[in-house]
């Protein structure tokens, strides 16, 4: 069989169609792995290349923002936010919604272990950090737009953040 798949690559095919092919070939089977074995979650790495499949998981409860510690790792697939149902309304949609500025993952404290920068209930100052978003191995700090109390955190500490998605809610 590996023969076969080395004929194949031989033939007229352009090597950077090649290596496309083979990655989501990779990301179909590492998602299909996923359904199989009802993980959450895997990440591989494999001549360079690292992909993360996450599945999408939905909560009811909103996660406390000293969650555990994650790997640093960018984001191939991400995954909804945990919200708190507050009478059925979208996050998105709230005046003090804070909604991410990148696509990346999002931590809540500067390091693995480390207090987090807010928690709900904390009081705010316009341009006060509030997380940070990691994108292409940048640690990237996440300012309060404005001052207030935060009264939501949407998401969990290490989770993948897509652009526009609500990190937070201060009012």
């Amino acid at each position: 069989m590996a023969r076969q798949a080395h004929d194949k690559s031989s033939t007229s095919q352009p090597a950077g169609a090649k290596k496309l092919t083979d990655e989501r070939d990779l990301i179909r089977d590492l998602a299909t792995l996923l359904d199989q074995t009802n993980l959450t979650e895997i990440e591989i790495e494999r001549a360079g290349l690292r992909v993360r499949v996450a599945r999408n998981i939905m909560t009811s409860a909103l996660v406390p923002a000293a969650a555990a510690p994650a790997t640093v790792a960018p984001a191939a697939a991400a995954a909804p936010p945990a919200t708190e149902a507050a009478g059925g309304a979208d996050p998105s949609k709230h005046p003090g919604v804070v909604p991410s500025p990148m696509v990346g993952t999002a931590y809540m404290a500067s390091e693995p272990g480390a207090k987090p920068f807010v928690e709900v209930g904390t009081k705010v100052k316009a341009g006060q950090t509030l997380l940070i978003i990691e994108a292409m191995k940048t640690m990237n700090q996440i300012p309060a737009p404005r001052a207030g109390t935060v009264t939501q955190i949407l998401i969990e500490d290490g989770q993948p953040v897509e652009f526009g998605e609500p990190l937070v809610i201060i009012e």
